[in-house]
């Protein structure tokens, strides 16, 4: 099997050290090389050829908006994932960087102890680099492991770093815990594969009065490819949950709002929902709906996380499925884990109309995956003819 090649960039050594660090920690995982700006990355892609880019904005010399303006002008391919602590305050500059080609961002802790806490979002950066980077790497015939292998190796750090705790500092220092002791039949099980359920829906499909989209890593471009290309008609409201951290959905509704047909707007709480009109849930939020007399409102709450996750998935598509019952279109996108598959089963099976992204077009086919095993998804569809799918569904389940 071959590995998936990283290129680190970042103006602080240190900091390039320990995301090196957490990279070269995962089999199947291999720094590729480090650069301090983008003038110093642009120099050393050709030579270096990764399969994914890591990312930081504030640089000298070259930034990483200037940076990505000269990949497009030269079209390079190489995904790259923004890792700034920009983003965090900066959520136009992240949206910006989207524009302009990253595939999608992760937020680097804040605060001036940002070097000692990056281990915190260290499942994020494995999880990314396994899913853009092994996109990549596949699309140019390497063999590299799928992103289950990697999320394998999460879980058994996470219980490495659990028993450590449990045992002590001292039996750490002693090394007494080794990762030996650590088993796949004892900590984790890979997942096996699972032949799909034949789900029968207790009522036929009807009118679609309301659809509801779920997404996660891969989201925000995949989203930009179906909302640029909806049908400008399209007369029901779409509900959406995109897993993304608090301050930046309202930023990352107003760029959709640049390219689709309807009207894009983050959710707010006691909105009535509209036709015509697309709801992105808030970061930290969950969405759902609430029947009154008057009509369907928007109702956001803080409640627990869902399958790690606030915004969930399977929050919004519970919600639609006890309301709208067979009156809706659930779609489930690409996503790494389950959240919003045993849902969108529940969807189908009172008779909901029901989508899944197919394999070959999802960056990680994780949700979609479940959905599909647990028999929630009534037909597979490729990322470029999902906006025309949702589009002839609705125009012909229309409620006069």
């Amino acid at each position: 099997m071959d590995d998936i090649s990283v290129l680190i960039c970042d103006d602080s050594a240190l900091m390039r050290n320990l995301i090196g660090r957490i990279v070269d920690d995962y089999e199947g995982l291999k720094v590729a090389g480090k650069a301090e700006n983008g003038q110093d990355l642009l120099n050393k892609i050709p030579e270096l050829k990764p399969d994914v880019i890591l990312l930081d904005i504030e640089m000298p010399v070259m930034n990483g908006v200037e940076f990505l303006k000269e990949r497009k002008a030269r079209k390079i391919d190489i995904p790259v994932i923004i890792l700034s602590s920009i983003a965090t305050e900066g959520a136009a500059v992240t949206m910006q960087c989207l524009d302009l080609g990253a595939s999608d961002f992760i937020t680097k802790p804040g605060g001036s102890s940002v070097t000692l806490k990056i281990s915190d979002v260290s499942n994020e950066i494995v999880e990314y680099i396994a899913a853009y980077g092994g996109a990549y790497a596949n699309s140019k015939g390497k063999q590299i492991p799928d992103p289950d292998y990697f999320h394998h190796q999460i879980k058994l750090k996470e219980a490495e770093r659990f028993v450590i705790q449990k045992k002590g500092e001292e039996a750490a220092k002693a090394n007494i815990i080794k990762k030996t002791d650590l088993t796949t039949s004892s900590l984790w099980s890979a997942p096996k594969k699972k032949e799909p359920v034949n789900l029968v829906p207790e009522r036929e499909g009807g009118k679609i009065d309301l659809i509801a989209i779920g997404i996660s890593t891969g989201g925000p471009n995949a989203l930009r490819e179906v909302f640029k290309m909806i049908d400008p008609h399209l007369k029901q409201p779409i509900l959406v949950v995109q897993h993304m951290p608090a301050g930046f959905t309202q930023e990352f509704a107003a760029s959709l709002n640049n390219i689709c047909p309807l009207t894009v707007t983050e959710a707010k709480d006691g909105e009535p929902i509209v036709g015509g009109h697309v709801y992105i849930a808030p970061g930290g939020y969950h969405m759902l709906v609430e029947d009154r007399a008057l009509g369907k409102f928007i109702k956001l709450n803080q409640e627990d996380q869902r399958n790690g996750h606030r915004p969930s998935v399977d929050v919004l598509f519970e919600s639609v499925a006890g309301i709208y019952k067979n009156h809706a279109l659930g779609v489930i996108m690409t996503g790494m884990g389950k959240d919003g598959a045993a849902q969108l089963a529940e969807m189908r099976k009172k008779g909901a109309w029901t989508l899944g992204q197919d394999q070959e077009s999802c960056i990680v086919y994780g949700m979609p995956k479940v959905a599909f095993e647990m028999g929630g998804v009534q037909k597979q569809v490729p990322l470029k003819k999902m906006a025309d799918e949702i589009s002839a569904l609705a125009r012909e389940h229309l409620t006069k």
